[in-house]
C-alpha cells in the first residue's frame, strides 16, 4: 500500500506471506427437471425457478408430493407381450395398466435420491399438476419454450451450483421425447463445462436389450457424448410403501363388485357407495379399504400389482444419489461403480455376463450403457462406470470426466482474481504456486496417479514456455495445467500357471 510520508512517526505496512488458495467445487449437485404438484414459496410461483432444497421435507414443502395415478384392471395383451407382467382374479389372467397422462414420476425420483446418498440438489418444476387431478400429457413443449421460449437449459446458464443434469420425467413418453432432450442436455453440459448428464434408457415393452440399446444409440447423437452416462435397466424398488395405495387408485371405471369373486365384495361396495360423496369422511374411505383387504386376496392382489407398477423407476435418480455418496465418502476420482442400491429389489431385466458386453462396448460408435445388475448374496449393483464416449482413451470414464471437471472449474474461480493483475514473472510466480499446493492436496488425496508429485501434475506458466511477446501486448496470460488422473481397474485378470514339484 502506497503511504505518503510527510508527517513524523511510525507506519505499518503488512504483506501477504502466502499465495492464493483455490477450493475444490461441488461435484454431486443435481439438478432435477420436471413436474410437481405445486411450485411455490412464500407466496411466490417457482415454475421455471431452479430451486435449492436440502431434503426431502423442502421438497415437500416446495413442491408438494406425487400424482395420485389411477389404474385400469384389463385382458393382457395377445399376443403376449415381453416384459407385461400378469396376475390372475379367479384363475384368470390380468394385467393393471396406468391411466394416459397419470404417469410423473419426480416426486418418487426425489425420494429414491434421497434413501442412496443424495443431499443438495436443484429443483426446476415445469408444470404443476396438483389442479389437475385427470393429469397432462408430458410435453416437449414444456421444457424448450419456457420463458420467452427459452428451453430449460438456458435457464440453468446462471446457477452455477449445480453439476449433474437428471430428467426422469421424460422416460415415460418413450424414445422420441426423451432422447431428444437428451442430446439438448449434452449441449448444455459441453457448453457449461461444469456439468454431467445422467440418462436412462427406455425399457420399451416387448422389446429385447439389443433393440432398448440401438434405439438408444441411435436417439442420443453423436456430439458432446463424454458430458454424459447412461444406465440401464428400470429398477423394482420399494420406495412406495403399500399404506401409499388403496381404492382410489383404481379406476371409478372399473366395478370391483363385478371384477372380485369374494362373497362379501358387493355387500362392501354397496354399503360405501350408498353414503353420498360429499358426506364421505376419512375414516370412512380406511374402513372401506380395509374391509375389501379383509373380505378380497384379490383386491390385495390388485393392491399389491398397482404399487409394484408404481415402484418400476428409471435408474438416473438412484445414480445421482450414488454419485453424490461416492463424492463424499471417497471422491470425484473414485468410480461410481461397484456400489449396491438402496431400497432397490433388483433390476427390471436381469442382464447377463454375456448380454452386459455388448452395452458396455460398443465397437461400432463407442456409445456405452452402464448396467445394474443383481449378485445373489450381495446385493443390487452398478456394474458400469464409462461415459457415452466409451471408445475415447481420454474420456471413457466416468471419473475421469467429472474430476476434470472439478478440477477445471476449482482454478476457473481460483484465478480470476488475477484479471487484471500484471502480466509478468511475480504473478506467474504466485498463480503457479497456488495452482501446485492445489494439485498437491489432490495428489495426496489419490486423485492423481504417480509415486511422486512431478510424476501426477505439471504446470506450466510464464514468457517463452506457454507465452510469447505477443500474447503478453494482447493481455493473455497462459497457463498450461497436465494431470495424470487415476483411472479405474474395469478388468482385473488373473493368471495361473501350475509349475513342477520342487521339492
Amino acid at each position: 500500500m502506497a503511504l505518503d510520508y510527510k508527517t513524523p512517526g511510525v507506519y505499518i505496512e503488512e504483506k501477504n506471506a502466502f499465495p492464493g488458495s483455490a477450493v475444490a467445487v461441488e461435484t454431486a449437485i443435481p439438478v432435477f427437471i420436471g413436474y410437481t404438484e405445486k411450485a411455490e414459496r412464500n407466496g411466490k410461483s417457482l415454475v421455471y425457478k431452479p430451486t435449492r432444497i436440502t431434503s426431502l421435507a423442502v421438497f415437500v414443502e416446495y413442491f408438494g408430493k406425487g400424482f395420485n395415478p389411477k389404474f385400469t384392471i384389463k385382458d393382457p395383451p395377445t399376443p403376449a407381450v415381453a416384459g407385461v407382467e400378469t396376475f390372475k382374479i379367479n384363475g384368470k389372467d390380468q394385467v393393471v395398466e396406468i391411466n394416459p397422462n397419470h404417469e410423473f414420476l419426480l416426486y418418487n425420483a426425489i425420494r429414491l435420491f434421497y434413501y442412496n446418498g443424495g443431499s443438495v440438489c436443484y429443483i426446476l418444476a415445469v408444470d404443476t399438476y396438483g389442479d389437475k387431478p385427470d393429469g397432462f400429457d408430458i410435453d416437449a413443449n414444456h421444457f424448450t419454450q419456457g420463458p420467452e421460449n427459452q428451453n430449460v437449459f438456458s435457464l440453468l446458464e446462471k446457477e452455477y451450483e449445480p453439476t449433474l443434469v437428471v430428467l426422469p420425467d421424460v422416460i415415460t413418453k418413450g424414445e422420441t421425447l426423451a432422447y431428444g432432450l437428451y442430446v439438448l442436455a449434452l449441449q448444455h453440459c459441453a457448453g457449461m463445462q461444469s456439468r454431467f448428464g445422467i440418462f436412462d434408457v427406455y425399457n420399451k415393452p416387448g422389446n429385447t436389450i439389443e433393440q432398448d440399446s440401438e434405439s438408444f444409440r441411435t436417439g442420443i447423437g453423436a456430439n458432446s457424448l463424454n458430458y454424459g452416462a447412461a444406465y440401464y435397466p428400470y429398477l423394482k424398488t420399494s420406495v412406495i410403501q403399500p399404506s401409499e395405495i388403496n381404492y382410489e387408485n383404481i379406476d371409478p371405471s372399473v366395478k370391483l363388485e363385478d371384477l372380485l369373486p369374494e362373497d362379501n365384495v358387493k355387500a362392501i361396495v354397496t354399503a360405501f357407495e350408498a353414503i353420498a360423496p360429499d358426506k364421505v369422511t376419512l375414516t370412512d374411505q380406511i374402513n372401506y379399504h380395509q374391509s375389501l383387504k379383509a373380505a378380497s386376496p384379490s383386491y390385495v392382489a390388485i393392491i399389491e400389482e398397482i404399487r409394484s407398477k408404481l415402484n418400476l423407476l428409471p435408474p438416473s435418480s438412484a445414480i445421482a444419489g450414488i454419485y453424490t455418496f461416492v463424492d463424499t465418502a471417497r471422491g470425484v476420482w473414485k468410480s461410481p461403480a461397484n456400489v449396491s442400491l438402496t431400497m432397490v429389489n433388483e433390476p427390471a431385466i436381469a442382464v447377463s455376463h454375456e448380454e452386459q458386453q455388448k452395452l458396455n462396448v460398443d465397437v461400432m460408435a463407442g456409445k456405452s450403457i452402464n448396467v445394474i445388475r443383481p449378485f445373489p448374496g450381495i446385493g443390487t449393483l452398478v456394474w458400469g462406470a464409462r461415459t457415452l464416449d466409451g471408445n475415447s482413451q481420454d474420456w471413457r470414464y466416468i471419473n475421469v470426466r467429472r474430476t476434470l471437471i472439478m478440477i477445471e472449474q476449482s482454478l476457473k474461480l481460483a484465478t480470476r482474481a488475477y484479471v487484471f493483475e500484471a502480466n509478468d514473472g511475480n504473478t506467474w510466480v504466485t498463480i503457479s504456486s497456488m495452482i501446485n499446493n492445489f494439485l498437491y492436496n489432490l495428489w495426496k488425496q489419490g486423485a492423481l496417479a504417480g509415486a511422486a508429485p512431478e510424476q501426477a501434475y505439471n504446470v506450466q506458466i510464464g514468457l517463452g514456455s506457454t507465452m510469447t511477446p505477443n500474447d503478453i501486448l494482447d493481455g493473455i496470460m497462459r497457463i498450461t495445467v497436465m494431470l495424470a488422473i487415476v483411472r479405474p481397474a474395469e478388468f482385473i485378470v488373473l493368471t495361473f500357471q501350475q509349475q513342477q514339484q520342487q521339492s
